[in-house]
C-alpha cells in the first residue's frame, strides 16, 4: 500500500522509529501492547496510553516505556509518530492533535505490516481460532530451535504476553480480518482456519467478507504456500482462486485433505488425534486443550509448520507443550465441587465450539453458560444463531450488550438473544443485565458437579475470576442463600 494509504515512509515504520519516539494510543489492545513491547525491544523510543492502562500496559514500563494514563493532545507533543488502532474515531483529540501538527499517523495492521516485512512471514487468518492457531505455530517453530517472533492477539501463558520476542527476520502472525486489517500483510505461508459471516459493519454481507479474503491471498508472496480447512466451507472455497506461484493447499479432517486429521479422542483436558500426510501416516498428536476446533487447530498450525520445513519430531513436542492462550478455553479452577472456565467466544461458532469442548472435557456435568453479547451490529445479525448455539447449555445466563465501539441501535438488545435461545430450548435461560452483580447471581445458583463457562469479549472478563472467588469464599457444602451474591428480584427464571 501507498505511504498516503499507510502514514508511513518509504522505510516503513522502522524508519519512523529511527526518527524519534512513536507513541502507541490504545496500547492495552492484544495487538497494540504486542507491538509496542517490539518496538521497544528492538531499541526504539515508546511511549503509551489508554484509557484503562492494565497489567499489558503496566508491563511495558519494565522495558522502558514511557506510560501516560488517560489520552490527551499533549501526548503527542514531540514524537515522530502516531499509532492507533482501526477503531480510532478522526474526532479523537490525540489523533486531531497528531493531524494538526503534521505528525504521521499509522494505524496498527499498516505498522504491524511494515515491521513484519523484511522477514520471513507465516500468517493465521480466519473468523475463528486465529489466536490459538498463531500460538500453536509458534510454539511448533520454538520447538523447532527456529526463534520465532511471535504477534499473538491474545496472552499466551508461557510467553506472559501477547509477543514471543525472537529472531528479527522470522515472524508469525495473527491476520486479523477487521477493517481488512490482514490487507497489509504478505507473508510466505498462510494458514486460513475459517470464513464465515462477521463484522458485517465493515464488510455489509457475505460477499464483501469473501471478497476481503481473496485480496488478502493475493498478498501472498511467490513461492508461498496457502493451507486452508478443508472441514470449512467458506476456507475451502478460497483455495480454488490460489494461481500463480503460490500453492494452495488443504488440512482438516475431510477426506482428500492432504494433511488429515483421524480418529479423535477427548480425556478430560488431553485432545488427540492421528494425522496422515498425503495418505502417510505420522502417528499420533497430542494437545492439552479440549475441543474438536483445537485440533483443527492445531493441524492447521502443523500444516504451516511443515512448509516451513519443520520435522514431525517438533511439531509433535511444540503441540504437548502448549499450555493455552489466556481466555481460549482457559480453566479458571475449581471450588465446591464447580470447575470454571473462561473464553473469549463472541460469534455464534465460537459459542457453540466452546461448549463442545466443555461437554468433551466434563461428561455428565450439569452446563451452566455465562453469555455477553458483543456489539449490537453482531447481535442484530446473528441473535438466531445465538440462542441455537447457548441451546447446547444446560443453564444460560445472558446479560446486557457490551457496545464497545458502537452506539446503540433502536430495538436492539440482548431480550433478542434470550428470545432466540428460550426457543430453541434449555430448561433454565436466566436473565441479568448488571455485570457488577453478575458473579454473585450466578454463584448463588451453582452446585457441585456444575461446569461454569463465561464467554464475550467484553467486561465479562474478569467475571469468572469473581465466580470462582465467591465460591471458594462459601464453606464446603454450605448452601448459597442469595443474600451475599445479589439481590432479590434481579433474576427472571423461565
Amino acid at each position: 500500500m501507498s505511504t498516503r494509504e499507510t502514514g508511513l515512509g518509504p522505510d516503513g515504520l522502522r524508519g519512523l522509529v529511527a526518527s524519534g519516539p512513536v507513541h502507541f494510543m490504545g496500547a492495552g489492545g492484544a495487538g497494540m501492547c504486542a507491538l509496542a513491547e517490539a518496538v521497544a525491544r528492538a531499541g526504539g523510543t515508546v511511549t503509551a496510553c489508554d484509557r484503562n492502562p492494565g497489567s499489558a500496559v503496566r508491563a511495558l514500563e519494565a522495558l522502558g516505556v514511557t506510560v501516560l494514563g488517560g489520552h490527551d493532545p499533549s501526548h503527542v507533543e514531540g514524537i515522530a509518530g502516531l499509532v492507533v488502532t482501526a477503531a480510532v474515531a478522526e474526532s479523537h483529540p490525540e489523533l486531531r492533535r497528531a493531524r494538526e501538527l503534521g505528525i504521521p499517523v499509522v494505524k496498527r495492521a499498516a505498522a504491524l505490516g511494515s515491521w513484519v516485512s523484511a522477514g520471513r512471514v507465516a500468517a493465521v487468518a480466519g473468523t475463528h481460532g486465529k489466536t490459538t492457531t498463531t500460538a500453536l505455530l509458534t510454539a511448533i517453530l520454538e520447538a523447532a530451535d527456529m526463534d520465532p517472533t511471535g504477534f499473538v492477539g491474545g496472552e499466551v501463558a508461557t510467553w506472559k504476553s501477547n509477543l514471543r520476542p525472537g529472531r528479527d527476520d522470522l515472524f508469525v502472525v495473527e491476520a486479523d480480518e477487521y477493517d481488512r486489517s490482514f490487507h497489509h500483510l504478505n507473508p510466505d505461508v498462510t494458514v486460513v482456519t475459517n470464513m464465515e459471516a462477521d463484522h458485517l459493519d465493515i464488510y455489509g454481507d457475505m460477499e464483501g467478507v469473501r471478497h476481503a479474503f481473496h485480496r488478502y491471498l493475493e498478498g501472498v508472496r511467490p513461492g508461498g504456500s496457502v493451507w486452508a480447512c478443508a472441514d470449512d466451507p467458506g476456507a475451502a472455497s478460497l483455495l480454488a482462486s490460489v494461481r500463480g506461484e503460490v500453492s494452495g493447499h488443504a488440512y482438516g479432517f475431510s477426506a482428500g485433505a492432504e494433511l488429515r486429521g483421524e480418529r479423535p479422542v477427548f480425556e478430560g483436558g488431553l485432545s488427540t488425534m492421528r494425522v496422515r500426510e498425503l495418505g502417510v501416516s505420522r502417528g499420533r498428536l497430542r494437545l492439552h486443550i479440549p475441543g474438536m476446533h483445537n485440533l483443527r487447530n492445531a493441524l492447521g498450525a502443523a500444516a504451516a509448520a511443515r512448509s516451513m520445513g519443520v520435522e514431525w519430531d517438533a511439531i509433535r513436542k511444540g503441540l504437548a507443550g502448549f499450555s493455552g492462550v489466556r481466555r481460549r478455553f482457559q480453566r479458571l479452577g475449581e471450588a465446591s465441587g464447580v470447575q470454571v472456565v473462561d473464553d473469549y467466544a463472541h460469534h455464534p461458532t465460537e459459542v457453540e465450539a466452546a461448549l463442545l469442548a466443555a461437554r468433551a472435557s466434563a461428561p455428565g456435568a450439569r452446563l451452566v453458560a455465562v453469555f455477553q453479547p458483543h456489539l449490537y451490529t453482531r447481535t442484530r445479525d446473528f441473535h438466531q444463531a445465538f440462542g441455537r448455539a447457548l441451546a447446547a447449555a444446560d443453564v444460560v445466563w445472558i446479560t446486557a450488550i457490551y457496545p464497545a465501539r458502537e452506539e446503540p441501535l433502536p430495538g436492539v438488545d440482548a431480550a433478542m438473544v434470550v428470545r432466540a435461545t428460550r426457543a430453541a430450548g434449555p430448561s433454565e435461560v436466566h436473565v441479568h443485565d448488571d455485570v457488577g452483580t453478575l458473579p454473585g447471581a450466578v454463584a448463588a445458583t451453582l452446585r457441585p458437579g456444575d461446569l461454569c463457562l463465561t464467554m464475550g469479549a467484553g467486561s465479562i472478563e474478569g467475571v469468572g475470576e469473581r465466580i470462582l472467588a465467591l465460591l471458594r469464599e462459601a464453606a464446603p457444602g454450605e448452601a448459597s442463600d442469595g443474600s451475599r451474591h445479589g439481590t432479590p428480584g434481579e433474576r427472571e427464571h423461565a
